[in-house]
């Protein structure tokens, strides 16, 4: 198997630790929503990758289908993309508050508030 054969993992793998370095690496909670959505986004593709099976057709009952693909797959991506679509309304809900609150939304301003005000 060649290098270019798997070209779809090499994308998830660019995706994963993209968005595992901006987690990492930023300080600003927004951009690091941004990056878990990005993680988020690689696992979809690396599990609908996984469930591509080369001539097979939906799973319609007939003699002239030999090889079926499961939807149950892409099922549960449908779902987890809700589920993360939720995730990410609930963090930027969160953001606010503690904007509201703090008047940043930066990691290290935060903290340096909290051990000044205790």
């Amino acid at each position: 198997m060649n290098v270019l054969g798997l070209f779809n993992y090499w994308i998830v793998v660019i995706l994963m630790m993209a968005g595992f370095y901006v987690v990492i690496a930023q300080e600003n909670m927004i951009k690091k929503l941004v990056g878990l959505n990005v993680f988020q986004v690689a696992v979809f593709v690396f599990y609908i990758s996984m469930s591509k099976i080369d001539g097979a057709t939906a799973p319609i009952l007939g003699d002239e289908f030999e090889v079926y693909a499961n939807p149950l797959p892409h099922v549960l991506i449908l779902t987890a993309i809700v589920v993360g679509v939720a995730t990410t309304a609930l963090g930027l809900a969160l953001i606010v508050r503690i904007r509201d609150a703090y008047d940043t939304v930066e990691d290290d301003e935060i903290q340096r508030i909290e051990e000044t005000e205790a």
